[in-house]
């Protein structure tokens, strides 16, 4: 009896402990949200900026799916957010980096985690496909996409523009 009582404190113990920092390192802090308007205006892609990489983060909002918004971090920062299909683009420093998305408008908060190495001059495209699965359950697919297929997805969607909340 004793020894299954150490073995569940001690489970539970592992399981209260923190996520792995390979995971935490890429998304904010657990408060951070961001208000979100959207820019229908003709849109030219950018260029990076000297020195920098530059990374588009596209949302596809599935026909299905209610209203959402994802929050996207990179290297424990959240850098903006997108609502429902809209993209958005930061430059970063060359390097490692890990990106965090984050659906904040649907309860279970599903995050899809990515990492790249940043190249100077070099433009980089993330897409967050968010999609209703049975019983109400919904799926975010994260991950890093082709060029081609981003301009594609970007030409028809609007600018997220957004601002964090206090």
């Amino acid at each position: 009896m004793k020894i299954a009582l150490i073995t569940l404190l001690l489970a539970a113990s592992a399981l209260s402990q923190e996520p792995p920092s390979g995971v935490t390192s890429a998304c904010g802090p657990r408060t951070g949200s961001f208000a979100v308007n959207l820019d229908s205006s003709q849109h030219t892609q950018a260029q990076p900026e000297p020195g920098k990489a530059l990374v588009y983060f596209i949302q596809e909002k599935g026909k299905d799916t209610f209203s959402v918004t994802t929050t996207i971090g990179i290297d424990g920062a959240w850098v903006g957010a997108n609502k429902n299909s809209s993209y958005f683009s930061v430059s970063v420093e060359p390097g490692e980096r890990h990106v965090c998305a984050n659906v904040q408008s649907f309860r279970g908060h599903p995050v899809g985690l990515a990492h790249f190495t940043a190249e100077a001059g070099k433009v980089y495209y993330f897409n967050a496909r968010a999609v209703y699965g049975e019983e109400s359950s919904l799926y975010l697919f994260f991950g890093e996409v082709d060029s081609d297929e981003a301009e594609y997805l970007i030409a028809p969607s609007p600018l997220s523009v957004s601002t964090p909340k206090k």
